[in-house]
């Protein structure tokens, strides 16, 4: 259902954010907007949209380089709807990894189908929209911060509040990076099952419960008081946080 994705309009005239702004919402859609580079940094470090529509004008910053930085770090679907529509333009954009180009002028109803389809694509192609392991959407390292822990994905060290170097074990570092790669997405039990494929998994609810239940005892302040791993009734589970790069 639409209602369940989030896309960020990317575009320097505001007339145009508000127009697929409108466009997209009343197709049931969650939309953020960002005017610039940094304002798309921005929203990524808020939350992670299942599609961005991305303009390659956008004032005194390139819209390629923007979309270069996104799929050095993200496999989230891009829809180029740009006033660029030279043949090279095109190519290069495609090149770049973007899902579908729209020059302008363009009818809403156009976008809204090719948005519509690529989504559907992503889907089917079983393509995740998150993360690449490791990465961030700035130039800082692959230390994430989580509620005063530092955490390296890629050697899989956790250092935790006071200093002190984690024991967490290789199960636990798979189903922390399935969470952080998702964080504020409430993932179900077959779900994490599925981000982890590790041989340490049977296809048994109890099995990510009881490891949930140990990671909790490890990342949180407080694991009869939860506040990092929710649970969200009838779902599965949930990062509440989002985790910042840290230099």
């Amino acid at each position: 259902m639409s209602a369940a994705h989030t896309i960020l309009v990317v575009d320097d005239d505001p007339k145009i954010r508000v127009l697929l702004r409108r466009c997209f919402e009343s197709d049931g859609y969650a939309v953020m907007e960002a005017a610039d580079a940094a304002e798309v940094k921005a929203a990524f470090a808020t939350v992670l949209p299942d599609l961005v529509t991305l303009d390659l004008n956008l004032g005194d910053d390139d819209g390629l380089d923007v979309a270069r930085d996104i799929r050095r770090t993200t496999d989230v679907p891009i829809v180029m709807v740009t006033g660029k529509g030279d043949v090279i333009d095109r190519v290069v954009g495609l090149e770049l990894g973007a899902d579908d180009y729209l020059a302008k002028p363009f009818h809403v109803r156009e976008v809204l189908a090719r948005v519509r389809s690529v989504l559907r694509r992503s889907r089917t192609a079983g393509r995740d929209v998150q993360p690449r392991p490791g990465a961030v959407l700035s130039d800082a390292d692959e230390r994430l911060l989580l509620d005063g822990l530092s955490i390296d994905l890629e050697r899989m060290t956790m250092t935790e509040r006071d200093g002190v170097e984690s024991d967490l074990t290789t199960a636990d570092f798979k189903l922390l990076a399935a969470f952080l790669h998702n964080a504020k997405r409430p993932l179900s039990r077959d779900r994490l099952m599925d981000l982890i494929d590790g041989p340490e998994w049977t296809p048994l609810d109890r099995t990510i419960d009881n490891q949930v239940a140990r990671l909790r005892k490890k990342i949180e302040r407080d694991p009869a008081q939860p506040r990092l791993i929710k649970t969200v009734r009838g779902v599965g589970y949930m990062l509440t946080e989002q985790a910042a790069a840290q230099n």
